[in-house]
């Protein structure tokens, strides 16, 4: 499968200088499983929480990045792809879970 043309953006200057400025201003996991007790997770990928399939506004959005361990964005990504329409059941618009339990403890 071909990546899309945006896919690039991630390789440029800019993302690596956005990407390296949210994980020191937010370096823990910021999805809602460790939001709880558990807020010392180090985060080591910088996720897009509105999908952005390329459209430059979302992308560089500061507001639209939140840092996440890369078990955590890998999990929830994959929920969200299978959820269809992008979203999750039970989520809000942009993706968090409406309860801290739900989706991230089963």
């Amino acid at each position: 499968m071909e990546r899309p043309d945006y896919h690039r953006l991630y390789r440029t200057k800019r993302w690596k200088e956005l990407r390296a400025w949210k994980l020191r201003k937010d370096p823990y996991c910021q999805c809602p499983h460790h939001k709880g007790e558990d807020k010392s997770a180090e985060a080591d990928v910088v996720d897009h929480i509105t999908k952005h399939e390329g459209e430059l506004m979302l992308f560089w959005a500061k507001k639209n990045l939140r840092s996440m361990t890369k078990q955590c964005h890998d999990r929830f990504k994959q929920s969200q792809e299978k959820g269809g329409a992008g979203f999750l059941k039970g989520c809000d618009e942009s993706g968090w879970p409406l309860s801290d339990e739900h989706h991230w403890n089963q």
